[in-house]
């Protein structure tokens, strides 16, 4: 072989990376759920309803959740005498058990209800419409005939059966409960911060899910005691207060911009959002893929796989009994409080 046929060859892998040859690899990428949301138009966004929000406030931060009325009406109706007699106030984060939920109530069993109802009607699943509009994925599901999405929550819906349910997903809030079915009111309330734990689909009450502060959530200390609980009073974090937004006045409402990744912004904004539509697929099932909302809530970009079926020393379901992407980058806004860019 010559000299110059040698230079030749020797020039092929720099012409295999030329600036041309690596826009267009870069082209031919999927799109990311950042991408998708940083493209959306204003019409892919929906405010939140401050009637069906809550504030819960932590020595940390707020944790804002969005109820599902609809899947679950009688224990909406109930959360709202809790919320309104203040009945979570100065309760705790009671139990932290690693990869799967953290939750909050009364450890100690003792604070009066007041005029909220100590039993209710199951509401592990609803009225197929419910579950109406339904963006439902193609991808096949162990848990459900269909699965999909209902205002941005990842539903389930049999629809032989006339029925739909919310799925547990990472973020979702449901209602702690006893053996009993009827033993769920909404004293306990958990949020699940692991993988998927689907098996618990219609089995327990979901009334929501976390659209922003998770993070605050998540990082919690784990407890040391049976299932996650703090076996100590001074371990528990205590909850400030849980109110609706409509009952918190609009000057101290979070607003939830998102052109900036859920920044909190200065004062009132009418363009508190979370998404409504583009889908992103990921992981099979509802839990692994995302919409706008799912994407930037708490600060995490990306959908989480779903769980396999649980082992035979899984952890129990959250009880009524005592009553994947690291962490988001902070940066300071113009108002001077804390944001978070998704």
């Amino acid at each position: 072989m010559s000299a110059k046929q040698l230079a030749v060859l020797a020039a092929l892998p720099l012409l295999a990376f030329t600036p041309a040859s690596a826009n267009s690899a870069k082209a031919s990428l999927p799109k990311t759920s950042a991408d998708i949301i940083a493209a959306a138009p204003a019409g892919d966004w929906r405010p939140l309803d401050p009637a069906r929000t809550l504030y819960m406030e932590l020595p940390t931060g707020r944790v804002i959740i969005e109820l599902a009325p609809g899947f679950a009406p009688e224990h909406f109706a109930n959360l709202k005498t809790l919320m309104r007699e203040k009945y979570f106030d100065g309760l705790w984060i009671e139990r932290a058990q690693d990869n799967y939920v953290v939750q909050w109530g009364d450890a100690d069993t003792k604070k009066p209800t007041g005029s909220a109802k100590t039993s209710l009607t199951p509401e592990f699943d609803a009225p197929i419409a419910a579950a109406k509009p339904f963006t439902a994925l193609p991808d096949p599901d162990t848990y459900a005939k269909q699965v999909g999405f209902t205002d941005g929550f990842a539903v389930g819906r049999d629809p032989k059966a006339g029925r739909a349910w919310l799925a547990h997903c990472y973020g979702t809030v449901g209602v702690g409960r006893d053996n009993a079915a009827t033993s769920g009111p909404g004293m306990e309330l958990y949020a699940v911060i692991g993988n998927a734990p689907r098996h618990l689909d219609r089995n327990i009450a979901l009334i929501g899910r976390v659209v922003k502060g998770i993070d605050l959530l998540s990082v919690m200390p784990r407890g040391t005691g049976p299932l996650g609980f703090y076996e100590k009073p001074e371990q528990r974090t205590t909850i400030r207060s849980i109110r609706f937004a409509s009952d918190v006045p609009v000057g101290e409402r979070t607003n939830l911009d998102p052109a900036h990744g859920f920044e909190e912004l200065c004062g009132p904004d009418p363009r508190a959002a979370v998404s409504r539509r583009t889908l992103v697929r990921g992981a099979g099932g509802p839990c692994g893929t995302v919409q706008h909302d799912r994407a930037v809530a708490g600060g995490e970009v990306g959908g989480r796989p779903e769980s396999p079926a649980p082992k035979s020393d899984s952890p129990a379901p959250p009880s009524a009994a005592r009553s994947a992407s690291g962490p988001p980058d902070r940066a300071r806004s113009r108002c001077g409080r804390r944001r978070t860019w998704a």
